[in-house]
């Protein structure tokens, strides 16, 4: 295991390279990392989507949905991906000057259109596989209801839980970091991540699946049937509050909560001038 230092260098270097990387190549591994993250999302939904239906058993449901989710970002890391929410972390190079603003804005542009396009391609396959009728359509129905509460959440809620997400998504990144060999990488990702799911924090990835998947689904008559929703919480899920509602507040926090909470914290501490011990 690394030391909090050699992270930190180890890091500082990955995001250098990160930043230099073709366009072309940023793009298919953002792609990549996108249908990653949605199947773990629409594992996650499909393990937990009874339990999460009813009050009494939704923690539950939660718990059993941060047990899947890890698998996302184990595919990420381990098979190799771009992930914008990880990438937070180039504020480290940033802000010590061994990349420029530029790089790290077309880093981030560049992987954030390729997460959305590989999340939103997964949620449509999904939608047309017809696995949405499972559990009586109670899946389609749940879908679409998770997708509408996220839409729900005013700029303050969606962006202070974006921060707590990406804190401990980028943790178990730094974690990971550290570790190696495969074993110890699964082990750093696992917990972090589950406290995230269970505890349903933000993140922005996971959200281009979710929304996606419910907004597409929203058509179904049946789909809509099988779980009651308020005429407010079904005026929430459209594509103008995906954006704005959710999407905007939620990437903003997830780049505070790890490029400030995790990357600049960690250098603020291990850097030259750190005293951490």
């Amino acid at each position: 295991m690394l030391s909090p230092q050699e992270i930190l260098q180890k890091t500082l270097e990955a995001g250098i390279a990160k930043a230099a990387k073709p366009l072309g190549r940023l793009f298919i591994l953002g792609f990549l990392a996108g249908v990653y993250i949605a199947f773990a999302s629409e594992g996650s939904n499909m393990a937990a989507f009874n339990l999460l239906a009813k009050p009494e058993t939704y923690g539950l449901g939660k718990c059993l949905a941060g047990a899947i989710f890890p698998g996302g970002l184990m595919l990420v890391v381990l098979a190799g991906g771009e992930l914008f929410t990880g990438n937070t972390m180039m504020l480290l190079p940033l802000a010590t000057r061994k990349i420029r603003l530029a790089g790290l804005l077309r880093n981030w542009l560049i992987v954030y259109a390729g997460n959305f396009a590989g999340s939103f391609f997964v949620a449509y396959l999904i939608v047309c596989s017809g696995q949405l009728n499972s559990g009586a359509n109670l899946l389609g129905g749940m879908t679409i209801k998770i997708a509408a509460t996220k839409c729900h959440f005013s700029f303050l809620e969606a962006f202070s839980l974006g921060i707590l997400c990406n804190w401990l998504v980028c943790l178990a990144v730094w974690m990971a970091a550290g570790t190696q060999d495969a074993i110890g990488k699964i082990f750093a990702i696992f917990f972090p991540i589950w406290l995230f799911i269970t505890s349903g924090f933000e993140h922005s990835v996971a959200n281009m699946y979710y929304i996606s998947a419910g907004l597409l689904a929203g058509s179904n008559p049946e789909w809509l049937a099988s779980v009651p929703l308020s005429p407010e919480l079904l005026q929430s899920l459209t594509w103008t509050n995906f954006f704005v509602a959710n999407l905007l507040p939620v990437t903003l926090g997830n780049i505070v909560g790890g490029g400030i909470f995790v990357a600049l914290a960690y250098q603020l501490a291990y850097g030259k001038t750190g005293t951490g011990s």
